[in-house]
């Protein structure tokens, strides 16, 4: 028997329940993110949740319940959200949430620095090996960052975790485990709609044998993916990808084999999908799961020739800028790899940008092109690092030109029914 399974037994709790009893009742909390996050011992905690004072909750993207950012619970827990989602926004909007605005790649640094000091982490990990090693699964991101930073590491080992090759940590590097069998939180595939295929089908054709992919998530981005059919030799490095890339690879798109910078592997920090994406990392040699801060960072990315990054954004101006995380002044999401990505792309050889975004929203009555972005809004990506920008009306390419050549890109790509206006408005600006 491996010396680790002695490790391994006596740390085991019986029960998950029996986690309330080692964590402090006022202290530092980083769970790991989205698809990732221990569910079982979240769970535990709740249940006990009369017992902790204000204990701060460090999360980024929730898939979980997110039981802790309901009202009344903030006297025993603070959410503080790194990227704000569907779960958390209303917490931050009512002040009973916290938001910190933090690029992702600089997650870890936050952790390893201390400051934002962590007293525990709660991660979530595949069945150790026979040397001992669980992998991150679905979820290496700031994750690693926080069970190497943390004073306490608390490991749910859920059986259903793929093991992914790329980042791991030793039994011996773990306080407690939890068992568990439950299953991963799922994300089904979007709804493609008209007008996203026909943003998929632009940027698509912008596109070309052997470009290496930074992909975001969401229905654009799915689009993009099933354009790319008749493709060839694609590279995947992002900070995460979906289902949608399973069927490229496995047709043969996606080999990786052109790329310069981790040449054969399709690189990612984090998964969110549907168990036929899990099922797809697992112990898959063609994959690598590696911290944000080498995923993301421009120095990395930005030596991988013909980098293309794809993004989306909630509205742009008329001189290039791009609001991709605020509505107003509602903190929608956060900036998470954008700026990264697109600076990257900048210095990539033959590298390209690329922001998507439907013309309009609310039916078609508001446009996203307009005029100067909202004076309660952040500027996510400035006009300084824009590249290209894409609608269903067409695609505007921004770099090299000049004030007045942008606007009549960007009017051209909006809604016909706002094109008058959006000149009007221009012409005085």
């Amino acid at each position: 028997m491996p010396l680790w399974t002695t490790t391994f037994e006596d740390r085991t709790l019986r029960n998950p329940s029996d986690l309330i009893n080692l964590i402090p009742e006022t202290c530092r909390l980083a769970i790991g993110h989205a698809a990732g996050e221990p569910t079982v011992l979240v769970d535990a905690l709740l249940e006990g949740y009369k017992k902790f004072k204000k204990t701060e909750f460090v999360h980024m993207v929730p898939m979980g319940s997110c039981r802790y950012c309901e009202p009344g619970m903030q006297d025993h827990f603070i959410h503080n959200s790194l990227f704000v989602g569907g779960p958390t926004r209303k917490a931050v909007a009512e002040g009973r949430a916290e938001y910190t605005p933090v690029f992702f790649s600089q997650i870890p640094s936050l952790f390893r620095e201390k400051m934002i000091p962590i007293d525990v982490a709660l991660i979530c990990v595949s069945p150790p090996d026979e040397n001992g090693w669980m992998s991150y699964g679905v979820s290496v991101d700031y994750t690693q960052a926080a069970a190497e930073s943390a004073r306490l590491v608390v490991a749910e080992v859920n059986e259903l975790m793929p093991r992914t090759l790329g980042s791991q940590i030793h039994v011996s590097k773990v306080d407690y485990f939890v068992r568990s069998e439950r299953p991963l939180l799922e994300l089904q595939p979007p709804k493609i709609g008209p007008i996203e295929q026909k943003i998929g089908s632009y940027i698509a054709d912008l596109i070309k044998d052997g470009d290496c992919l930074q992909l975001g998530i969401g229905s654009i981005p799915d689009a993009v993916l099933s354009c790319l059919q008749n493709k060839n030799d694609l590279g995947i490095h992002t900070e995460m990808f979906s289902d949608g890339v399973v069927d490229l690879a496995k047709k043969g798109v996606i080999t990786n084999r052109l790329k310069n910078v981790d040449p054969g592997k399709m690189v990612a920090t984090f998964l969110m999908g549907t168990k036929k994406l899990y099922d797809f990392v697992h112990n898959n040699r063609d994959v690598l799961m590696l911290p944000v801060d080498y995923t993301n960072n421009i120095l990395v990315a930005g030596r991988i020739d013909h980098l293309i990054s794809i993004n989306s954004a909630l509205e742009v101006d008329l001189m290039g800028q791009v609001c991709a995380d605020m509505i107003g002044p509602l903190q929608f999401s956060s900036v998470g790899g954008q700026v990264d990505f697109v600076r990257a792309a900048a210095a990539s050889k033959g590298g390209r940008s690329v922001i998507a975004l439907p013309s309009t929203a609310k039916g078609e009555t508001i446009s996203r092109i307009v005029p100067h972005i909202n004076s309660q809004s952040s500027v996510t990506t400035s006009r300084f690092d824009v590249d290209t920008i894409v609608t269903e009306f067409g695609v505007a390419h921004l770099k090299g030109k000049t004030a007045r050549q942008r606007k009549k890109a960007l009017i051209d790509i909006a809604h016909p029914m706002f094109r008058d206006y959006l000149s009007f408005q221009g012409a005085s600006t």
